[in-house]
């Protein structure tokens, strides 16, 4: 051998077999007879040889890797997701690259062009702007993108959501029919689609409610407990004759650090404040006051878009455009009850 590591040439002198033969082995077995296959397979063995799968990509031009870039890595959220991608391509044999934009624009960019480099077989994205140029330029790359967690605008590429509008509606109306009349809409930032979908769909359970109802929008710099604890602070700090009674948050992050704050100054929920969350995280039903939140099926909405994603990668001619969007559902706990 040349060097410590063994390399295909010395697999096939062990075995007494052409280079040709143990690369068919690798690749083609069905064209190698059982007696050669498993004489290759035992030198392979003997030797401690590893394929060199980087450069077998690089002679094929494309690797079997899939990505998928988040908003937020620290979210469990998207870690629940990506459980449900990675099931769905392991079965296929792929290995899924992780990726964090941290909701910053110029990070998500930055992986973008990174991944397209790596020749991944396709992306998947919960973007922080759907319309985003360098997003747009992928597919005519040859790089198919299918939308995560965000519904697309047209049907040029595929995307899996939840309706944001109806899981708005109904923490909105929950709130309402267990007796508030002043509600805290938290979250942010806007230019998030997910959090103007929840805020809308709020709005128009406002409007459709049978007696006046006031919506007060508490917009946050992230969807995050620290910022959730910013927001607990703000609305802690209004007069009690004013201060909404019950609050709807954009996800369980911000919910769960609202809830902190309250019990933090003493606080109760749901007397003094009534909680809703979005997105039903295992969290949410371990706080200290159990947290009703709107629950989003996390797994399938990752095995959904790895599906479509390995559909549109592998060329197939049934492959179409698809706009997946499952139905949200209330878990109603202990953090909202009815006013008395």
């Amino acid at each position: 051998m040349t060097d410590s590591t063994p390399g295909m040439k010395d697999v096939a002198a062990v075995a007494g077999v052409s280079i040709g033969t143990v690369s068919n082995v690798l690749n083609r077995p069905h064209l190698v007879s059982e007696v050669t296959r498993l004489r290759v397979q035992a030198a392979i063995v003997e030797l401690g040889f590893v394929r060199n799968e980087t450069a077998r990509q690089l002679r094929a031009g494309q690797s079997r890797t899939i990505a998928y870039v988040v908003m937020d890595a620290a979210n469990p959220f998207f870690n629940d997701v990506a459980r449900g991608v990675e099931e769905t391509a392991r079965a296929e044999g792929m290995v899924v690259y992780l990726c964090n934009s941290n909701q910053d624009g110029s990070r998500e960019r930055e992986y973008l062009e990174r991944l397209r480099e790596q020749r991944v077989q396709g992306v998947l994205i919960t973007p922080i702007d759907p319309g985003g140029e360098r997003l747009a330029e992928m597919p005519g790359r040859g790089m198919p993108v299918v939308l995560v967690d965000c519904q697309s605008a047209d049907d040029t590429r595929c995307s899996v959501a939840v309706d944001d509008v109806l899981g708005g509606e109904l923490a909105m109306t929950h709130l309402l029919e267990t007796g508030h009349e002043r509600i805290a809409f938290v979250g942010g930032p806007a230019t998030v689609q997910q959090v103007r979908d929840r805020h809308e769909g709020a709005q128009n359970a406002a409007r459709a409610f049978g007696r006046p109802a006031e919506l007060v929008r508490m917009a946050t710099g992230a969807l995050t407990v620290a910022e959730g604890r910013r927001a607990g602070e703000r609305l802690v700090g209004l007069p009690a004759s004013t201060r909404p009674t019950a609050a709807f948050c954009a996800n369980d992050l911000l919910a769960l650090g609202l809830l902190q704050v309250m019990t933090r100054q003493g606080l109760s929920v749901p007397d003094d404040l009534a909680v809703v969350g979005y997105d039903d995280i295992e969290f949410a039903e371990a706080a200290a006051v159990p947290l009703t939140s709107v629950r989003q099926p996390r797994e399938l909405l990752g095995r959904t878009a790895a599906r479509l994603l390995l559909e549109e990668a592998a060329g197939e001619e049934s492959h179409q455009h698809q706009q997946v969007r499952f139905r949200p559902e209330l878990v109603v706990r202990a953090s909202t009850r009815v006013q008395r």
